[in-house]
């Protein structure tokens, strides 16, 4: 009778998981406890709702309570299942990189737009990987290159370019240092834009668990940024488009550093679904693209 009765059901176990969650400030409490719980009984979010009265496996309760504390903790959920989508596309992640974003499939997006005849084309601060294997799913004839400063990072993004897009050469180093003149057709980056005074108060999924060196860029938000701007029409070729995606507010800041250099001939500043510019496209004087 005893035993009987300590049987908590599917149902009461994900109920109980989304108010700890929901009690914990997480943006999404059942859609996440859903998430986790599917994973901890190796079903699918629709599964659940078939399993609702059944007995949860004790098993799995201890799997998902696991589970559902690093998420009250605010870890990231992609950190805890171990994958995000991104552009269609599953991607490992982990806490050496950040969290894949839809504001930056509007990265590749712009990009495709602008430069669909791009032949030689950098990701630069790859992380995961991300905006490398949706450009070389969607160009598939262009040659492509990522990098990072990072090590731990580049191990990340290598594993899941070797799923979805082989062909992509890895490099570690600082921003387009690594790179010969006039080497590509198409720089795209997400670099770090966060200023110092913002970070403290991001979400604590952020700020307590995503890559710092991802993420800071000095007391205006500008360090990588400027730097891109400044040396991309040194590795771009003629014609070639520098892609950034930039922090709210920060595009008018941008636009001016471009037009300090003298070097592009085009300015495209690209919003999200609402409204906030996010994406900044430069396209580099001259014309043609790279042949070889």
């Amino acid at each position: 009778m005893g035993a009987a009765a300590a049987l908590v059901t599917v149902g009461d176990a994900l109920a109980a998981a989304i108010a700890r969650l929901a009690a914990a400030g997480v943006p999404e409490p059942r859609a996440d406890a859903e998430v986790l719980l599917a994973r901890a009984l190796d079903t699918t979010r629709v599964g659940l709702v078939v399993a609702a009265r059944r007995p949860l496996p004790e098993t799995a309760a201890r799997d998902f309570a696991a589970l559902v504390a690093r998420r009250a903790a605010r870890e990231p959920l992609p950190y805890i299942v171990g994958e995000r989508e991104f552009w269609s596309l599953p991607l490992t992640v982990d806490r050496r990189v950040l969290v894949p974003r839809p504001e930056t499939e509007l990265v590749v997006e712009t990009a495709l737009r602008l430069a669909p005849a791009a032949r030689r084309i950098l990701d630069v601060g790859t992380g995961s990987g991300a905006i490398a294997a949706a450009l070389a799913r969607e160009l598939p004839a262009a040659r492509i290159w990522a990098s990072d400063i990072d090590a731990d990072a580049l191990a990340v993004a290598r594993a899941n370019l070797a799923r979805h897009a082989p062909g992509v050469a890895l490099v570690c180093g600082d921003l387009l240092a690594p790179f010969r003149a006039a080497a590509f057709d198409l720089v795209a980056a997400n670099p770090p834009y966060v200023t110092d005074a913002e970070l403290g108060g991001l979400a604590p999924e952020v700020r307590d668990h995503e890559p710092r060196v991802a993420l800071a860029a000095g007391p205006d938000g500008l360090a990588a940024l400027s730097r891109l701007v400044a040396e991309a029409p040194r590795v771009l070729a003629p014609g070639g488009w520098l892609v950034v995606e930039v922090g709210a507010g920060q595009a008018p800041a941008v636009r001016r550093l471009a037009e300090t250099t003298g070097r592009y001939v085009r300015v495209e500043v690209v919003g999200d679904h609402a409204g906030i510019e996010r994406v900044l496209a430069l396209k580099l004087g001259g014309g043609g693209w790279t042949r070889s």
